[in-house]
């Protein structure tokens, strides 16, 4: 079992001994989605750190897209609560890079990228540099500051 899931498990417990209903929804919720990934396929298998911070990544965005939807749909009151469940689940995410940071590993893996004469790389080889930078962040950065950074480092 990974070190996130363990910690999730952790604070449930703790969130159901304060009587925290938030926290207690949240992580079942977080729980849930990693448990999904777990026995989706043919079968069941126990996920890497990394793909647990890919979940709890996809939930946050998740939250924030719908947020979002909701803000624009006039629902201030929904939009509140999946705004705060994002941050909520934002806490279980390793720290964020900087765009500095970021910008540097791209630069380092468009020159890795450049061809035995020296040509620049191209939009062609976008999708190698692009599973690189991923490997290197790890969920780290959005993928798609990522993807922007990247397209403008080719162009």
């Amino acid at each position: 079992m990974g070190a996130l899931k363990n910690q999730l498990q952790a604070d449930l417990v703790v969130a159901m001994k304060t009587r925290d209903e938030a926290a207690k929804s949240n992580l079942r919720m977080a729980l849930a989605a990693i448990h999904t990934q777990e026995v989706a396929g043919a079968t069941a298998r126990e996920l890497t750190d990394a793909e647990e911070i890919g979940v709890v990544t996809k939930e946050v965005n998740k939250r924030k897209d719908s947020a979002e939807a909701y803000a624009q749909g006039g629902r201030p009151e929904l939009a509140a609560k999946e705004t705060s469940e994002a941050e909520f689940l934002q806490r279980y995410l390793p720290e964020a890079m900087d765009e500095d940071e970021l910008r540097a590993i791209i630069t380092e893996e468009v020159a890795a990228a450049t061809g035995p004469n020296g040509e620049k790389p191209t939009m062609r080889q976008m999708g190698q540099v692009m599973k690189a930078v991923n490997q290197r962040t790890q969920g780290r950065a959005d993928g798609k500051t990522v993807s922007g950074l990247v397209k403008a480092a080719l162009a």
